[in-house]
């Protein structure tokens, strides 16, 4: 499997039998992301929640890549579905399979709005997703959330994940402390911070995210990913 981080939540995961997987497309309006929506060519999408700076620019990479599913909560499968997106909408726990992945829906503990909308209707649960590939390789995106303790009792003690990816940003996450405690609950090999420094609002060290993650969890490597830079795992 191959990991890309694009800046801010925005991720490229690639299968070992060449399934590209975008999680939170974030990429015209992510001023740490230097590619195009031109340059993205996913075959599934997985969107976390509603907020801009996750659904980001899913309609514009759908129209361009008319064989892509996407994958999300419910309500916005539905908002999708009346743009002419293909859609599966599930829900937290449900799992889906893509040729070599398994996809399944996890919680997150955050708010969901699609808050670009003038009307700012509701957008469902907002969730994170556990992706299991074909090696039984385990990655976890987070998503937006704040600390809770299915992190330890669902995610940790049941599903394992060996790359777990976390939110540092505070104000509308956690921070570097409280993700290296997530980290320690669901105690996976490698952990990625992301949600981080897009926005001054948002700006955080990510080495103090390493530091705490040496102390707190020493059998876990913290890797501070660069934008665009491929990690083979």
């Amino acid at each position: 499997m191959k990991l890309k981080w694009l800046g801010h939540s925005a991720f490229e995961l690639i299968s070992n039998r060449g399934l590209n997987i975008l999680v939170d497309p974030f990429i015209q309006a992510n001023p740490s992301c230097p590619l195009k929506v031109s340059d993205m060519h996913p075959d599934v999408i997985c969107i976390t929640h509603g907020h801009a700076d996750h659904y980001g620019d899913v309609i514009e990479i759908a129209r361009n890549n008319p064989n892509l599913m996407v994958i999300t909560n419910y309500e916005i499968s539905i908002h999708l579905q009346k743009e002419g997106v293909h859609t599966i909408g599930i829900n937290c726990g449900a799992e889906i399979k893509l040729k070599d992945v398994k996809i399944r829906m996890l919680d997150a503990k955050h708010s969901s709005s699609l808050d670009f909308n003038i009307n700012v209707p509701y957008a469902g649960n907002p969730g994170s997703f556990l992706f299991t590939f074909d090696d039984n390789l385990k990655v976890f995106h987070a998503g937006d959330t704040g600390l809770f303790s299915d992190m330890k009792f669902v995610i940790g003690d049941i599903y394992k994940p060996d790359i777990a990816l976390l939110p540092i940003g505070n104000i509308f996450t956690m921070d570097p402390s409280q993700a290296a405690i997530a980290a320690s609950w669901i105690n996976p090999k490698v952990a990625i911070p992301m949600h981080y420094n897009t926005f001054p609002s948002i700006e955080q060290d990510p080495a103090q995210f390493k530091i705490e993650i040496e102390k707190t969890v020493p059998d876990c490597h913290a890797i501070i990913a660069n934008v665009l830079e491929t990690i083979e795992f």
